[in-house]
C-alpha cells in the first residue's frame, strides 16, 4: 500500500479512537474497518492476520461490552424499558441540541422512565447512575479492543515496512 493510503488509514484509525471516546461515531467499527480495509490492500500473512485480528477484536470487543454492561444493569436492577427510553430520548436530545443533546437526553430518559415505574426519586436516580456507569463501562471495553486493534496495525505496518 502506498504511504498515502497507510496515511488515510492512520487518520480513520485515529478519528476512530476518538470517536470510541466522544461516542457521537461508531469507533471502534471505523478502527476495525480502517485496520480490515488495510489488511486486505496489503496482502500477504501480514496483512491476512492483521485483517482477522481487526475483525476478531472489534468482534469480540461489541460482543463483551454487551454482557457486561448488561449483566451490570441486571444486577443493579435497571429494566432494558429504561435503557430503551434513554436511548429514545438521547437521540431526540442529539438532534435538539445538537452534539450534546445526547448527553442530557440518555440520562434524562433513563430518570423518567425509572420514576415512572418506581414511583420515587431515590430509586430513579440509583438507576440513572448505575446506566451512566454502564455507558463508562462499555466506553471502556470498547476503547480497549480498539487500541488493541490499533496495535495489530502497527505491528502490521513494522513488519511490511521494515
Amino acid at each position: 500500500m502506498p504511504l498515502w493510503g497507510e496515511v488515510l488509514v492512520g487518520l480513520a484509525v485515529l478519528v476512530g479512537l476518538v470517536g470510541v471516546v466522544v461516542q457521537v461515531l461508531p469507533g471502534a467499527l471505523l478502527v476495525g474497518g480502517a485496520v480490515l480495509v488495510w489488511g486486505l490492500l496489503e496482502r500477504g500473512a501480514v496483512g491476512w492476520t492483521v485483517a482477522a485480528l481487526a475483525v476478531l477484536l472489534t468482534a469480540a470487543g461489541q460482543l463483551v461490552k454487551y454482557l457486561l454492561a448488561g449483566r451490570y444493569l441486571k444486577r443493579g436492577g435497571v429494566p432494558t424499558a429504561a435503557m430503551v427510553w434513554g436511548g429514545l430520548l438521547g437521540i431526540v436530545g442529539f438532534f435538539v441540541i445538537p452534539v450534546v443533546g445526547v448527553f442530557i437526553g440518555f440520562p434524562l430518559g433513563v430518570y423518567l422512565a425509572e420514576r415512572v415505574r418506581l414511583e420515587q426519586h431515590d430509586g430513579a436516580w440509583r438507576s440513572t447512575v448505575l446506566s451512566l456507569k454502564a455507558t463508562g463501562l462499555t466506553i471502556v471495553i470498547e476503547l480497549l479492543a480498539a487500541l488493541l486493534v490499533t496495535v495489530a496495525w502497527i505491528a502490521g505496518l513494522l513488519l511490511t515496512r521494515g
